[in-house]
């Protein structure tokens, strides 16, 4: 349990004691609800910040400590509204939770519903706003995001990137504005590594170029091109020279021309390394 989930269960508590101080002068609507809007992106609320602005689609709990008489779950509207009993319709939309709990308790007093209620609203679902994931990692799609997240959070939420995945990820803007980051330095760099990501920004991963390598090596095949290895790290990642291969005769296939190599040169996007026998 959170400490603001605690402070709310330990106020409830205390509300219920003191309950007569809210006396209703009207009877009551019933409840509201809503569930979660097809076709949108839904989640539950993990621990949401309070500067969370609510937008069209999302979903809201809201209700008055100590009573049980008034509140319900809401969506808000294509309007920005969301349909209360008692008041009927209030603006939601581009509110935080805090901002709309003094709205809901202005309309109550405003109407003579309650003297002083305490409005407590919870946001329990999240659609409006959301970042899309896509390319190389474990589980493309939208990501709903409650409140501020880092890049490096986005990418574990979403499963990490995959080992076929670039050394880099570009996010792209609302307003088209594309930035690349290194992989590696979202761990290890400094915070300006590692930005905050706004709502409507589309992360891509990436496939990496691949290069090759056969011949005299324990795991011959296609590999992802990261960080730039020489052919001597790039035999070490293919498994190793075969107990007959030779250092001396390594060979790369180039733009359609076959030279030969030195161990320390960088391997190129495409390139296909070749490991000859030794003679003895």
């Amino acid at each position: 349990m959170s400490i603001r989930t605690f402070c709310i269960a330990l106020a409830a508590c205390f509300a219920a004691a003191t309950a007569s101080a809210q006396t209703p002068s009207n009877a009551g609507a019933s409840q509201t609800s809503s569930g979660s809007p097809s076709g949108q992106p839904l989640v539950l609320s993990d621990g949401a910040s309070s500067d969370y602005i609510l937008g069209r689609d999302d979903v809201v709990d809201v209700g008055l400590l100590g009573r049980s008489d008034f509140g319900g779950r809401a969506r808000v509207q294509a309007d920005g509204t969301i349909q209360l009993p008692f008041i009927g319709k209030v603006p939601a939309a581009e509110k935080t939770s805090g901002e709309l709990s003094d709205t809901v308790r202005k309309a109550l007093q405003a109407g003579g519903y309650f003297s002083d209620p305490v409005v407590v609203v919870e946001v329990v679902g999240y659609a409006s706003r959301y970042v899309t994931v896509l390319g190389a990692i474990g589980s493309p799609g939208l990501v709903p995001i409650n409140r501020p997240y880092r890049l490096s959070e986005i990418v574990a939420k979403s499963g990490g990137v995959r080992d076929t995945a670039a050394d880099y990820i570009i996010i792209r803007s609302e307003k088209g504005v594309e930035t690349r980051y290194n992989v590696r330095e979202l761990v290890t760099g400094d915070i300006a590594q590692d930005p905050f990501v706004n709502s409507g920004d589309k992360i891509f991963v990436p496939t990496a170029e691949s290069y090759y390598i056969y011949g005299q090596v324990n795991q011959p095949g296609a590999y992802a091109l990261k960080d730039k290895p020489t052919v001597r790290i790039a035999i070490v990642i293919g498994g190793g020279l075969t107990a007959s291969g030779s250092e001396k005769k390594v060979s790369v296939m180039r733009a359609g021309k076959k030279t030969k190599v030195k161990l320390d040169e960088q391997i190129q996007a495409g390139d296909v390394l070749l490991v000859g026998e030794r003679l003895f």
